[in-house]
């Protein structure tokens, strides 16, 4: 299994890690500090040097810092060469992806610009137009996996948004974080959701009725457990490392996260 970094960890970055207005305050912060082309490339190769000096090897692109809104060609081809030189593999496109056919679109055409096949996130289009949509991931070769977040509480309830029909296609990504969030227990969920697993953000929050993410056991989400389940029913994807606080740099906890997954991965 590959292990990725999720950028989104460092929505709080541009803040100085001083995000205490939520996270549209962070989103906004991000999209408007990637947008200019001309500073494009330095600072989207900040945010790549540091990732690989933690010692990842793949990550998630965040919809805030290639936003299929304003991204250009220029754009896409600058963030292209760099990802090529830190031969840093982009493992999904993680966010929204549009409300409509021509935003769900942009996105497809970033993904495949990133070389990337999974949209791990959400859409308005999967109940708005359901054919259309599938349509489009299969134009581009891509699969959506639907993301749990506040609305989604149960396996069951992602599973009725993505329905029984074109599997191949559409499936989950599974937020370990927001299920503990809910407090319904994430291990279970990745085994009840395993035919339809695409990719997993792997997260851990402090308690119950909170989405305060922490360091790998220092919370209430099973997090070996969720990797002894992904062992045991054979997921070959990626495993993004996820941990996004408001008021703290997360460098060391997702060093020590990528550490502590290693070790499982290699004694499970």
């Amino acid at each position: 299994m590959q292990i990725s970094f999720m950028t989104a960890n460092y929505v709080a970055r541009e803040l100085n890690y001083h995000m205490d207005k939520g996270w549209g305050q962070g989103d906004a912060t991000i999209n408007a500090h990637f947008k200019p082309l001309k500073t494009f490339g330095e600072r989207f190769e900040a945010y790549l040097k540091d990732i690989q000096d933690m010692g990842f090897e793949a990550l998630d692109i965040w919809t805030a810092i290639l936003n299929p809104a304003w991204a250009t060609d220029d754009h896409l081809d600058t963030a292209a060469e760099l990802l090529d030189e830190y031969n840093l593999p982009v493992m999904s496109l993680a966010g929204s992806f549009g409300n409509n056919a021509d935003e769900l679109e942009a996105a497809c055409l970033m993904a495949s610009a990133l070389n990337t096949s999974i949209l791990g996130g959400s859409t308005a289009m999967l109940s708005k137009d359901r054919p259309l949509l599938v349509s489009m991931l299969q134009k581009y070769g891509l699969q959506l996996g639907l993301e749990n977040h506040p609305d989604e509480k149960t396996p069951q309830e992602l599973l009725n948004k993505i329905g029984t029909r074109d599997a191949d296609t559409l499936g989950v990504t599974v937020d370990t974080g927001w299920f503990g969030t809910h407090g319904y227990d994430a291990a279970q969920a990745l085994e009840a959701l395993a035919p339809r697993l695409f990719h997993v953000h792997l997260k851990d929050v402090l308690q119950v009725g909170e989405h305060e993410t922490c360091r790998f056991g220092e919370g209430v989400v099973p997090i070996r457990a969720c990797v002894e389940v992904l062992q045991r029913i054979g997921y070959t994807g990626a495993i993004s490392v996820e941990h996004e606080p408001n008021l703290a740099d997360p460098t060391e906890d997702v060093k020590a996260n990528l550490e502590m997954l290693k070790a499982w991965l290699e004694s499970i």
